[in-house]
């Protein structure tokens, strides 16, 4: 199984990290392969937000839908996803990703990991390295995201 882990220390709040990556609906925006995501279902179960939500990858003529399950955990700034087995899952026969968001002086420790398994030799073969370069930008991708939205309602920058 393919993993993946970075720690990035950033300028903005983990509040203000955490909102972003909460923001599903926006990924396509900026977000590396990410050509679309809706969300099928959204919920609270306790204090946490939980969705269903289907994003789309494309990468040249390949086109790839999978379904996670998303839960948004705002008292303690960490975002969960992963597979769903009942609904379809694209090219991976397990993916699970971790957001978390630690204050630090200054701003916050932004921590992303993943663990991933393709379905197929073949899927692994054509487009697993891609796969592996993509998520080592997915958390530059979002402090990107945020000097953009935060630069233009006044929050602190890099």
């Amino acid at each position: 199984m393919a993993s993946f882990r970075t720690t990035r220390r950033v300028v903005f709040s983990p509040k203000q990290m955490f909102d972003l990556v909460a923001d599903v609906e926006k990924y396509s925006q900026f977000l590396p392969l990410c050509e679309a995501l809706t969300v099928r279902k959204r919920e609270w179960v306790g204090d946490k937000e939980v969705l269903i939500a289907d994003m789309t990858v494309g990468y040249k003529a390949i086109r790839e839908t999978f379904t996670s399950r998303v839960v948004l955990d705002p008292a303690a700034l960490e975002v969960h996803a992963g597979s769903v087995p009942e609904y379809p899952s694209g090219p991976f026969a397990f993916v699970e990703n971790r957001w978390s968001f630690a204050e630090t002086p200054g701003g916050c420790d932004v921590t992303f990991s993943i663990r991933y398994e393709f379905k197929s030799t073949l899927m692994q073969m054509l487009v697993g390295s891609l796969f592996d370069r993509v998520f080592r930008r997915y958390a530059q991708a979002f402090v990107e995201r945020a000097q953009t939205v935060y630069r233009r309602t006044g929050g602190a920058t890099s």
